[in-house]
């Protein structure tokens, strides 16, 4: 496996990184940003995975999150890699905004053409673990994640999967049950097929309800987001939980939207949050 090199910055006495490298998952280049924070020689680190949002790629949060002097702070390896697999051959719907390229949703698609590249959970639950690993000083037994809207979306089921590996999860504005709502139903449907029982595993309202639980959650959702009531709709997530028996952080926030104002508003907030957690 070769990783490219494509910039590196200096920032807050630590440095940003942005890789490209062949996925084996993805049958693809796929690039990926990440910030190794000041740390002294051999020492590990934990690290937190962003996954972004519809039409995001890596460079988004990297150019607008506003995480470099918070993860310097706390000594937090920051991770965020594109939304879908890219390329001239890569499959599209280049007028839909919401399916394709930069809405992979971090699914395995199963239906064709989708499932050749569309292979976004393994990714990012197998193969970019094993990548950042082998490059850079991050400890695996101390991992997070994070996201927003439909990144959020990722981090909550990717997170709920697998609670004993992500010690905690937290969200922006997280498409909280996508087997529910139009941009959900949309990609669930042609990248898995009409079987909506084969959805549940991608929609963190139907995995609570299947019985997965998690200690640690934590959502920040704007009131004045223009997308909460038809494609979000947090208030799912909270009766799920409550029914469940589950006590996460939900927190309304006055006056928000779903803009990046929104995301770096509270991102230190929630990084401080996830390294209370990471030890």
């Amino acid at each position: 496996m070769t990783l490219e090199y494509l910039s590196q910055n200096r920032a807050f006495d630590g440095d940003q990184f942005v890789l490209s490298h062949h996925s084996e998952a993805t049958g693809t280049e796929m690039t990926f940003s990440v910030y190794v924070p000041p740390h002294l020689p051999g020492v590990k680190l934990p690290v937190l995975w962003y996954l972004s949002g519809l039409t995001c790629t890596h460079a988004n949060v990297t150019e607008k999150g506003e995480y470099r002097r918070a993860c310097a702070e706390h000594g937090i390896v920051f991770v965020a890699p594109d939304t879908s697999p890219r390329g001239e051959d890569v499959p599209d719907a280049p007028d839909e905004y919401d399916f394709g390229k930069g809405a992979g949703f971090y699914v395995d698609a199963t239906q064709d053409p989708w499932s050749r590249h569309y292979r976004m959970r393994s990714y990012i639950e197998i193969e970019l673990p094993q990548v950042v690993a082998s490059e850079f000083p991050v400890d695996l037994s101390r991992q997070a994640i994070t996201g927003h809207s439909m990144g959020g979306h990722g981090a909550l089921t990717i997170g709920l999967r697998d609670p004993g590996r992500f010690r905690s999860i937290s969200a922006f504005s997280p498409i909280v049950s996508p087997s529910r709502v139009p941009w959900g139903e949309k990609a669930l449907s042609r990248y898995l097929g009409d079987d909506r029982d084969a959805w549940r595993a991608y929609d963190a309202v139907a995995l609570i309800e299947d019985g997965a639980r998690h200690d640690h959650i934590l959502v920040d959702q704007g009131t004045a987001d223009q997308f909460l009531e038809e494609q979000l709709k947090t208030g799912a997530l909270s009766l799920a939980c409550a029914k469940a028996g589950m006590a996460p952080e939900i927190r309304m926030q006055e006056g928000y939207d779903h803009s990046y104002y929104f995301i770096s508003s509270f991102m230190a907030d929630h990084i401080a949050w996830h390294a209370a957690r990471l030890g």
